[in-house]
């Protein structure tokens, strides 16, 4: 079995048709996926330690669980620059982090998060073209356990980091306040999941 199959069943259709949905599958959408609390939620957490001093006196925002019809996804989690405003969230610094509990191809991840970034706000084709290139370049495919996280500076735009180790960064302010826009969007598709990464954040 390869490591990014999903899961396995015994009526050959079922499977298929599984395997048709996960191949895409990577962010949020509502027409398959749920959000949820990630137990157990502390309600402090520091960032991770490999992000080299991105965001001084970082609070710890919230943590939330995706899955996908019933299958852990990936845990998420958000620290923020203190004075950060939910509603201006492309204002200020930010780190997410995500722990991958199934397997994904990374340009699976990249052509999801196209189409998420446009409940954020509008791009034109050649800035798609761009994007899409250059988040292939900076997302691997993922097995179970391991990590991405990435950093939204709103001046220089967004790095990232896998499992610890640094990836090509994609300076684009634009595009980072619409990719981390998938999460922090008023506009995301999954409100219970921003909901619950902002819980530990003045409203």
């Amino acid at each position: 079995m390869q490591r990014r199959t999903f899961l396995t069943s015994s009526a050959a259709t079922a499977a298929s048709v599984a395997a048709t949905a996960t191949a895409s599958l990577s962010l949020p959408q509502t027409a398959w996926a749920q959000a949820a609390p990630a137990a157990p939620v502390a309600n402090t957490l520091p960032p991770p330690a490999f992000v080299p001093e991105s965001l001084p006196g970082a609070l710890f925002g919230g943590s939330a669980r995706m899955r996908f019809l019933g299958f852990d996804i990936y845990d998420a989690a958000l620290w923020v620059a203190p004075g950060f405003q939910a509603s201006k969230y492309a204002q200020s610094p930010l780190i997410l982090d995500l722990r991958y509990l199934r397997g994904l191809y990374g340009s699976a991840i990249a052509k999801r998060s196209i189409s998420e970034m446009r409940r954020a706000g509008s791009f034109n084709a050649e800035q798609e073209q761009r994007w899409l290139a250059a988040m292939e370049a900076s997302f691997p495919d993922v097995k179970e356990g391991d990590r991405i996280t990435g950093v939204h500076n709103p001046v220089s735009g967004a790095r990232f980091w896998f499992n610890g180790l640094a990836r090509p960064p994609i300076n684009d302010p634009e595009f980072s306040r619409l990719f981390f826009g998938i999460w922090l969007s008023p506009a995301t598709s999954e409100p219970k999941l921003r909901t619950a990464l902002l819980a530990n954040l003045p409203q």
